[in-house]
């Protein structure tokens, strides 16, 4: 029975989603509709769609694993998740919406007139987008393999499968009210069986969770996380508040609203939106503990969101609580993997077969055949990557894409909107500096593991030294540099900074 009923929760949410993606073929006509939604997207529906695609995997799942794991120290997750947003807006929200580009790319190149600085950013973007993106659909294997016994390839080829139709149908306009919708659904889904699960506690009278190891309640100790807790815990915080604005699915939805005040007030509901949604992943790691003190040999600590129904409830209360979870788990697979692919369909159409079909066939450069082409590879491989990796735990891996986000785009957003001495050369030295440390960081912690002491601590976990590389390093040599600050630096300046309604009296002053 909880089998069926989980896969008939999939299906649903599957349906819902194609579905809502299908509206696009009626609503896309234009560019700007497949990019930017027209840039018409109201404040509520975007910060909707925000939550939907933002809470992915490792919010549904990881986050409560991890709480599970190592106790209250993973606490710091959902509020550096959601800090991230407030520095998001103070910084740069509305001037990246000011900034009229499409893309992270666009605004490189717009910033700091400079192709080789969009190649750069379209790379990285790739990267980001595909490394966000591997973790998505092993957490859909993983959780239909859990409540359905199916194989592990089968939940990410549904994943990929949906989310290609999804995104090739009608482009960000359809993939917003697919996003938006998606959101409700993960916080219907988490927040009702959270709420069964706390009442039936309560009622029993049941104890406290109790860990053998003390340091489970205890601040900044070890709990299988490696040596140097405090440096991790401010260097993961610093990841997840700066690469926040350097995702590049994020910054992306931006480019939707009307005007720079929609951005703002956009920010401003994301920020409600996501407190309410991270009152509840700790809830289930806490009650994890209590009814599940130990996990079974080859069982992962992801899971047990999934498991914790089936644990505190029999026969058909406890399947419809886990059905429910599977599709809200679904859901959030889906939103995240279709704003991670609208992002780098984007820059893999515009910088790759939008250039190759005008240079090569003569073919229309804008057309929706080669933007739908890019969706597929966008999902594809990252599927082929999903399974030829094996999984390292989904809020980790979802952390490592924070941790190249922060060394590479967070410096260029920030001095790209604040400082008017950036230099072409300054920018590029960032982001191979940032990006090359981070990268080598990430890579030696996915193939050699967490090493021990204070190697194994800065190469788990480099934010904290690689983005004030990055800073640092664009900063000293656009100094050394200074004849190679773009000319039109001070007019994009006073664009990105005035606000749409002086702009507006000054434009009808001139008329």
């Amino acid at each position: 029975m909880a089998e069926s009923l989980s896969i008939i929760a999939v299906l649903l949410v599957c349906l819902t989603t194609l579905v809502l993606g299908g509206f696009g073929l009626r609503l896309s006509r234009a560019t700007s509709d497949f990019y930017v939604a027209g840039r018409a997207v109201s404040p509520r529906l975007n910060a909707s769609a925000i939550g939907g695609e933002y809470l992915s995997a490792a919010s549904f799942l990881g986050v409560a694993g991890l709480v599970y794991d190592r106790g209250v120290d993973m606490l710091w997750l959902p509020v550096g998740y959601t800090v991230g947003y407030l520095v998001l807006l103070v910084m740069v929200a509305a001037p990246m919406r000011r900034s009229g580009a499409y893309t992270l790319p666009d605004f490189a190149e717009a910033r700091l007139q400079s192709r080789v600085l969009r190649l750069m950013s379209s790379v990285l973007v790739v990267g980001i987008g595909w490394l966000y993106l591997v973790p998505q659909l092993q957490g859909a294997s993983l959780a239909l393999s859990i409540v359905t016994r199916s194989p592990g390839w089968v939940g990410a080829l549904v994943v990929t499968v949906v989310v290609g139709l999804a995104v090739g149908a009608g482009g960000m306009k359809s993939i917003t009210v697919v996003q938006a919708v998606q959101y409700w659904i993960k916080l219907t889904a988490l927040a009702v069986p959270a709420f069964v699960l706390i009442a039936l506690w309560a009622r029993s009278g049941a104890p406290h969770p109790h860990v053998a190891n003390p340091g489970w309640t205890v601040p900044l100790t070890p709990q299988g996380a490696g040596d140097h807790p405090l440096y991790r815990t401010y260097s993961t915080v610093l990841a997840l508040v700066l690469g926040t604005m350097g995702l590049p699915h994020v910054v992306v939805r931006y480019y939707t609203n009307p005007d720079g005040v929609a951005a703002r007030r956009t920010t401003v509901s994301v920020l409600a939106l996501l407190g309410v949604f991270y009152l509840l992943p700790p809830v289930y790691g806490v009650l994890g503990r209590l009814h599940l003190p130990t996990l079974p040999p080859g069982v992962r600590s992801d899971s047990i969101v999934l498991r914790l129904p089936g644990l505190v409830i029999h026969g058909l209360p406890g399947d419809l609580l886990t059905a429910m979870l599977a599709g809200g788990a679904f859901a959030a697979f889906l939103s995240t993997a279709s704003g991670l692919a609208m992002s780098v369909t984007g820059v893999l159409h515009q910088d790759l077969l939008r250039p190759a079909l005008a240079r090569f066939t003569g073919g229309d450069a804008t057309s929706v055949a080669g933007f739908r082409a890019a969706a597929l590879v966008a999902v594809v491989v990252p599927y082929a990557l999903s399974r030829l990796t094996q999984p390292i735990g989904l809020a980790t891996t979802v952390g490592l894409a924070f941790e190249v986000a922060a060394a590479t785009f967070a410096p260029l957003l920030l001095l790209g909107v604040w400082w008017h001495r950036l230099s072409t050369v300054g920018a590029a030295a960032g982001l191979i500096a940032g990006g090359l440390a981070a990268a080598v960081a990430v890579t030696v912690t996915v193939v050699a593991g967490d090493l021990p002491g204070w190697p194994g601590a800065l190469l788990a976990n480099p934010a904290a030294w690689a983005t004030p590389l990055a800073m640092i390093t664009a900063v000293v040599v656009s100094l050394a540099t200074p004849a190679r600050v773009p000319g039109a630096t001070r007019q994009i300046m006073v664009r990105l900074h005035t606000p749409e309604r002086v702009a507006l009296r000054r434009s009808r002053v001139a008329d």
